[in-house]
């Protein structure tokens, strides 16, 4: 329980923790020091010097218990209590209490000092914060004796206090400038993780720490070897492509001269060889040539839909739900390819189709729906695999191997998203969301 609490209270971001790791200990430190130390000895000083007036008001007390009537006791006072700065009024009614500040701690352990060594004081009061007033009892009744607080405590005592605070915040501020320099590599490099995952190859140089180095030198690494792989699966596949290309075209110009009934089964059985070529192509190749710019998404999609439109398929349009961010980073190609793989599924499978448009703060939402079978919820996973088809009531393309849905899928990834599969609520068919990180 504990643990849950800690974990749902501490920052998020690593610069925070770490500053939280930072600071800590410090203030932990700082607390210490003015709870213990500085308290403590500033009781030791405010003791020591109570202890030194003492003698100085002895020498006064017994000084006016030796004059024999009140006039001579006066005298006496202020003959003793001028030298040594004390202010005497004799006779005084002490107060019944003593008056003293619940956070004047100082002003305490010198009542407490001062009551442990005079027997006949009555009262103790601070009237002023830089005067103390004592009532002592003679045989001439009572006495007022008033001085300097500076004679029992020590002068500014709050001044070690606010030096240690400050140092301390200097101190802090350095090391936050000298963490922030060792954090900012790290954040450079998931920025750059985080737009490679999104198909954003941004610039970058590692820095840093030696580990931290390491790191990015080693994502580098990783970068380059995955875009040599691509590049010569995409070199291969072409390749293989355009080698085979030209049989099959020989061969479908030979089929076509056939004076031969079962001619025709075989052209088309050749046609989808060659269109098997071109998805197998078109899905390992991924759109690598199709670069990131500015796009302005709703615009993408309205022309997606009016080119169907023309055709002369049944695709409907939705209102805009958001606020349309303008252009934003995508790769349009790709962006296009995945909206059209979503309406030919969906008309291939329904009689109409209907895509609707959404904006959120972090995402941008394009929703396929059709009145087709739909595909059961166990197998929607299994439907965006590539080479996957399913039964007969949802074949994703009868002339195809599957690759449809898991090409939408890859192109969401690549921007950041994911596709999810659904229930349309209104037309009963399948419900397909492409949703792209902003």
């Amino acid at each position: 329980m504990i643990r849950e609490w800690l974990h749902d209270r501490m920052p998020r971001s690593l610069i925070a923790r770490a500053a939280l790791i930072l600071l800590l200990p410090v203030v932990t430190l700082q607390l210490a020091i003015s709870v213990g130390f500085v308290q403590r000895y500033y009781e030791d000083v405010t003791r020591q010097m109570t202890r030194s007036l003492l003698l100085e008001l002895r020498v006064l007390s017994a000084a006016v218990a030796a004059e024999p009537d009140l006039a001579a006791a006066q005298e006496r006072a202020r003959e003793v209590g001028g030298p040594l700065e004390i202010e005497t009024t004799l006779p005084a009614r002490p107060p019944t209490a003593d008056n003293l500040s619940a956070w004047d701690l100082s002003g305490r352990v010198m009542a407490e000092t001062l009551r442990e060594a005079l027997p006949n004081l009555r009262a103790v009061a601070v009237h002023e914060p830089r005067r103390v007033a004592i009532w002592l009892s003679t045989p001439h009744g009572g006495m007022r004796v008033e001085f300097s607080r500076r004679r029992v405590a020590a002068a500014a005592p709050h001044q070690l206090v606010v030096l240690t605070l400050v140092l301390g915040l200097v101190l802090t501020a350095v090391a936050y400038l000298f963490l922030r320099n060792q954090v900012r590599p790290i954040q450079r490099l998931a920025r750059a993780a985080t737009a490679y995952g999104r198909g954003r190859v941004v610039p970058f140089r590692p820095a840093g720490a030696l580990e931290v180095r390491a790191a990015g030198t080693a994502f580098l690494d990783m970068r380059h070897r995955i875009e040599r792989q691509a590049q010569a699966r995409t070199a291969m596949l072409a390749g293989i492509s355009h080698d085979l290309r030209t049989p099959l075209t020989r061969l479908r110009l030979g089929l076509s001269l056939l004076d031969d009934p079962e001619a025709a089964d075989l052209i088309r059985d050749v046609d989808d060889m060659s269109r098997m070529m071109d998805a197998f192509l078109a899905f390992a190749r991924g759109d690598a040539g199709d670069m990131q710019e500015p796009t302005a998404v709703a615009l993408l999609v309205r022309e997606v839909v009016e080119d169907y439109r023309r055709t002369g398929q049944p695709v409907d349009l939705s209102a805009v739900e958001g606020t349309d961010p303008g252009p934003v980073p995508m790769r349009p190609l790709a962006l296009r390819r995945a909206i059209e793989n979503l309406l030919g599924n969906a008309l291939s499978h329904g009689t109409r189709a209907r895509v609707s448009l959404g904006f959120g703060e972090r995402t941008i939402r394009v929703t396929v729906e059709d009145d087709g079978p739909g595909i059961p919820p166990e197998q929607r996973e299994e439907a965006m695999r590539p080479f996957v088809r399913l039964d007969p009531a949802r074949n994703q393309d009868r002339a195809g191997v599957g690759l449809g849905l898991a090409i939408v899928a890859d192109i969401a990834r690549t921007h950041g998203g994911q596709l999810r599969l659904g229930t349309s609520a209104d037309l009963g068919g399948l419900r397909a969301d492409l949703v792209l990180a902003l």
